[in-house]
This record gives structure tokens, sequence and C-alpha cells, in this order.
């Protein structure tokens, strides 16, 4: 008996017969367990809207406020099939792309399983909720400007001009609803120590009309950076001044010159202010005034550069220090520069100058010493009476000379003639 059960269990035949049976059992085993039906409830399902796109381009509408965004489904199959599954693979999914206007609706929703699925044997019984509720809005654009600031510091010596934003405005695309709310687009840039134009590329934050930040739900924008620029100019301080023309006996060093404002603050680009060191206002003649002059005039400016002071025109005197005036009558009249061919008869007899220079040496002067000579050269060759203008000398004294009263110059009456042969 023993030899023959030893016999038996050597051998490969009876192994195999056992193995057979042993597969058989398991195969039967697992087959019941995978085809039994099993129920799994899925949570955080999320919903899935089809045909937005659709829904936008060619109504113009788009879905707003879904009252959620994940749902609750419990689905009954094969556990093979249903324990193969998970939440993030599922979707709720809700086709709106048959909607046809902006109203609140309440819509149900179809549960997609992911591609390769046998859902034959499938079945939802549970969904949580049954419906998802949202509004259909008309969708419409609204451009907003954009605004912002500069969060740096400037350097010493330079100043900054406002923000320049590029793009100016920004276009919104959204449900009418949303945009509402958004007033404008604020933009905020900065470096340390800026010297030159700084420029940055950056985002944007929608503003309300009240300065909160506005929500960026559901609105497209036309661009996500804007491109924000701070012109940076030199600042100079420039002094004004005039040109002086001396005669009349009186120089530079017998001058007054009082100019209010003295100077201006200019900006603009370094290049330019580097050159200029000094406004010239003015020229004034010392021969045209007796002691004092007058006047206003405006400051001229580059239309490249900018005027922070503000004023735009000084007032300028001049006084003559240090001089005395004196009148003479001149009777020692000349003409120089007689066309060949003609004569010159001066008519006027006496002339009245005024005199200016040092106290001392006008003192001493004596009327001889004044000679006054009319240039004929721009008469040439014509004749007739003629009021020429006359320049006066002093013989022997440099410092001093006559003074054009009230501007005018001294002119003397001449007449001219053809020469007798």
């Amino acid at each position: 008996m023993k030899a023959n059960l030893r016999k038996l269990y050597n051998s490969k035949a009876f192994w195999f017969i056992i193995s057979l049976i042993c597969s058989m059992i398991i195969w039967v085993y697992v087959a019941s367990v995978e085809t039994e039906e099993f129920k799994q409830t899925f949570r955080g399902v999320h919903v899935q809207l089809v045909g937005e796109t659709l829904l936008r381009d060619s109504k113009n509408l788009v879905i707003t406020d879904m009252d959620t965004s994940t749902v609750t489904v419990e689905v009954v199959g094969p556990r093979r099939i249903v324990g193969s599954l998970d939440s993030e693979k599922i979707f709720a999914q809700i086709d709106v792309s048959k909607l046809s206007r902006a109203a609140f609706t309440s819509q149900q929703y179809t549960v997609s399983f992911p591609d390769g699925t046998d859902t034959s044997n499938l079945t939802v019984t549970r969904k949580t909720p049954e419906t998802i509720n949202f509004m259909v809005s008309a969708q419409t654009t609204k451009s907003v400007q954009v605004r912002g600031s500069f969060d740096g510091s400037v350097a010493e010596g330079f100043t900054a001009e406002a923000p320049v934003f590029e793009p100016a405005t920004i276009t919104l695309s959204g449900p009418e609803a949303y945009l509402r709310n958004v007033d404008y687009a604020w933009v905020s840039f900065g470096k340390e120590n800026v010297d030159s134009t700084y420029e940055a590329e950056t985002g944007f934050t929608l503003m309300t009309a009240d300065g909160t930040p506005a929500s960026t739900t559901g609105i497209t924008f036309s661009t996500d950076v804007v491109n924000a620029r701070l012109p940076i100019l030199m600042l100079k301080e420039i002094s004004l001044g005039v040109n002086l023309i001396e005669g009349g006996g009186a120089t530079a060093e017998n001058t007054k010159i009082t100019i209010e404002p003295d100077s201006v603050s200019l900006a603009g680009d370094s290049k330019l202010l580097a050159g200029i060191n000094k406004i010239t206002l003015a020229t004034v003649d010392l021969a045209d005034f007796t002691s004092t002059f007058s006047d206003t005039y405006p400051i001229p400016i580059d239309n490249e550069l900018k005027n922070i002071t503000g004023a735009t025109e000084a007032k300028v005197t001049v006084e003559i220090v240090g001089l005395d005036t004196k009148s003479f009558r001149v009777s020692n009249i000349s003409c120089i520069n007689v066309a060949e061919g003609y004569t010159a008869n001066i008519l006027t007899e006496n002339l009245d100058v005024t005199l200016r220079g040092n106290p001392e040496s006008l003192a001493q002067l004596k009327r001889e010493s004044i000679r006054a000579v009319a240039d004929l050269t721009d008469i040439g060759a014509a004749t007739g009476t003629y009021m020429p203008k006359v320049r006066i000398y002093v013989d022997g004294f440099t410092d001093v000379g006559a003074i054009r009263m009230n501007g005018a110059d001294y002119t003397v009456s001449v007449e001219i003639e053809r020469a007798t042969p």
C-alpha cells in the first residue's frame, strides 16, 4: 500500500491533475469575485462644461456663478471595473452648446468615465446633487485705463515725469456683471536711485473705483503684461543775464545789473543741458539811457526742455553808478564820405548833446573838444536835404561819451548839391 502511494506521489500525471484542479478552483473564485456586483461612492467628481467655446463664439454667451464645481456619484457594476475607477478620472458633463439665451438655469449632467471603460454593465445609482445651477450671461467687452505708480527713488540732480504705460488701455472680455465693477488696471514698478529713463515689463491688478482689487474670475484680457516707462530728466540751475554794449561813457564796470528771477531750473536731456550755462535775455546799449534802465523780457527756453521753476519772464534793471551827466551845445559839426562831385552844406548850426562820464572829466571838459560828425556814405549820389545820424566825439577824454536821450540818435540837417564845375 505504501509502495503504491509512493509511486502515485512520484507520478507527474498525478501532480498535473492536482494542479489543473487547483487552477480551476482559483479561476472559479476569481471569476465569481470580479463579476459580482459592486457599489462604490465617488466624491469630488469635477463638473465639466462641454461646448463653452461654441456657446461664446456663436451666441456671445458665457457660464457664470456655477453653484458647485464637484459632485458625488454612486456607481454599481462589476468589481473589477468599478474598483479600477477614481474620482479624478470621472467627470460630470453638461453640454451648454445648445443654450440660447441669458438666464438662470438648472441642468442635469451625465457621468463620463475614462476612455476604454466598459460601461455596458455600469449603472449610476445616485447623484448628489442631481442638477447644477448656473447663470448664462451675455459676454461683453470693456476698455479700462492703465494707471500706476513708480515705487523706487530718483537720483539726486534728476527728476521724473509721469509714468507712461504701453498699452495705455486694456480690453477686458467677460460677463457684463463681472466687468461692471472693474474701473482701471493698476501697475506698480520701481528701482532705487534711478538716473536714466527706466522701463519694466510687468503685470497689473484690476481695481474697483474705490481702489480695492477686483475679481478676475471669468474675465480675459487683451494682454497679460504692460510695459511701464518712467522718463527721467536731468535737473540744472541756469543763470539769466544780459549782454551790454558799452557806450555813453559807461562800461560794464559802471553798471549794477539786477534780474528777477536771476535763474531758472530746467529739466531735460543731459546732452542738451550740458551745453547751457546761461540764458541771455536781451542786449542793452548803455548809451540809450542816462542812469537807470528797466524792462521785462520773456525767458527763451528750448522746446525740448522743461521749465521747472515756472517763470516765463524776468525783469531786468541796469543802473549806472559812479558817473555824472552834463549837457553841451555843440557847434563843431562836419560831414565825411561825401560822394565825389557833390557838396554837403550843413544847415544845423548847433546840436544839444548830453555827455556822461567821470565827474572829474566832465568838470574839465570844454565844448570845443566835442565834435559831431555825419557819415554820408548811405546817402551816396543824391541831392536834396537829408537828416543823417551823427557820431559824437570827445577829444582827449576816453571815459566820456554821448547819451542818446530816450534812445534817439543825434541827427543834423544837411543839404547835398552837385558840385559846381
